[in-house]
This record gives C-alpha cells, sequence and structure tokens, in this order.
C-alpha cells in the first residue's frame, strides 16, 4: 500500500454492522506495532500510536496494508517526526492527532474529544466513528503483554458487544490483538491521556481524550 496522502473532505465512512446486540465495524487491515514480533526495538516498543494511526488512516481511507507495509510506515512516521519535533516516542491524544494524523498522513476527517462515560465511545462507535484511546496500559491486564504492561498505551476500538459489555478493538500491543475484547469497565477505566515526550509525568490522569473519526 502507498503511504496515504492528503485525502478529500468529503470522505464516505462505512456503516458500521449495528444491531441491539452489537456495533461492529468492518474492513479494518490489522498490525501490531512490532508486525513481526521485533518488540526489542525500541521504535516498535513505542509505536503504538503510529500504528494505531495507520490502522484508522488506512480504514478511511478504504486501503489495505499488509505487515512488511506497516513496519515501513511505522519507520517512516517515527523519521517525520523525529525530523520535525525532535524525537518519535510518546504522544499525547492532541500530538498524535497534530502530528501524525494531520501533520503526516494530511487527513483531516478526524478530531479529538474528552469524553466522561463509556456511553459516549459506544454513541460514536453507532454512528460509524472509529475510535483511539490513549490509555494506561497496565491497568488492561492484557495477558500476552509483557508483564506489567505499558503504562502509556494507545489503541483502536471498532466495536461494542452489548450483551457482553465487551468492547471489539484492534490492540496493536499484540500479534493476537485483531478484534480483542475488554469488558466496558475495564477497558473505561484504563483510558487515560499522557504528555508527549520520553515519559514524562502524568499529572491530570482523569483526562479521557480520545479521537474520532468523522
Amino acid at each position: 500500500m502507498e503511504v496515504p496522502t492528503t485525502v478529500p473532505t468529503s470522505t464516505i465512512i462505512p456503516t458500521p454492522t449495528t444491531s441491539k446486540k452489537l456495533i461492529y465495524i468492518e474492513n479494518l487491515s490489522f498490525s501490531a506495532q512490532a508486525p513481526f514480533g521485533d518488540w526489542k526495538d525500541p521504535l516498535q516498543q513505542d509505536g503504538c500510536e503510529e500504528a494505531s494511526a495507520i490502522v484508522a488512516v488506512s480504514w478511511a481511507m478504504d486501503k489495505k496494508f499488509t505487515k512488511t507495509e506497516a513496519l515501513e510506515m511505522i519507520k517512516k512516521i517515527s523519521a517525520y517526526e523525529v525530523e520535525n519535533y525532535g524525537q518519535a516516542r510518546d504522544t499525547s491524544a492532541f500530538d498524535t492527532h497534530k502530528r501524525i494524523i494531520k501533520g503526516y498522513f494530511e487527513y483531516e476527517n478526524s478530531r479529538v474529544e474528552e469524553v466522561l462515560t463509556a456511553d459516549q465511545i459506544v454513541s460514536r462507535l453507532s454512528q460509524g466513528n472509529l475510535v483511539i484511546v490513549p490509555a494506561n496500559g497496565q491497568e488492561l491486564h492484557n495477558p500476552f503483554f509483557t508483564a506489567p504492561g505499558p503504562d502509556r498505551h494507545m489503541l483502536v476500538i471498532r466495536g461494542y458487544d452489548f450483551e457482553k459489555k465487551e468492547f471489539i478493538t484492534n490492540e496493536v500491543g499484540t500479534r493476537q490483538g485483531e478484534n480483542y475484547r475488554y469488558t466496558k469497565d475495564i477497558l473505561f477505566s484504563a483510558i487515560r491521556d499522557y504528555p508527549t515526550g520520553d515519559h514524562l509525568p502524568i499529572i491530570n490522569s482523569s483526562k479521557k481524550a480520545i479521537l474520532v473519526w468523522k
């Protein structure tokens, strides 16, 4: 897949599969932030923001990608961040949107919101909006994470199961992350924004900012 460039502001977002039991946004490609399991590479260890953006922007532009292409894009995005901002480490929701989504991809049909309840995220999904969330990965208790898990993490939410009260995600923090499910309470509790930089102190850990694709 060619690296996405500018897209028209009238991009059409497909209607998700929705019923009284399930919301599910289809046609997402998936790759972990370490596509081939090279978790020792610092670039890929810190690549959750880049990988989440690749999943979301590619979906919005109706493009697919392979693991090889995902790794190439993670490297290119990181190089862009270093060239323009001096480093490619943790980026807040706002800076992920500004630097990666709008800066690198030149994609305009997304926004940053602050939410107060999990049902606000469910509402966005029901409208066909893909959602990216920053989180305390240690509070997700994902058994596929290397313990204790990342304290600064980003992932994609693609659906919600009303009966089981579970969010359906593309969890880029593990190769087992496609359609990975978290309970509603656990995922929402773990959501928190974090500052841009190299593991800077998290002062306002209660802020729940999300990235929404219109």
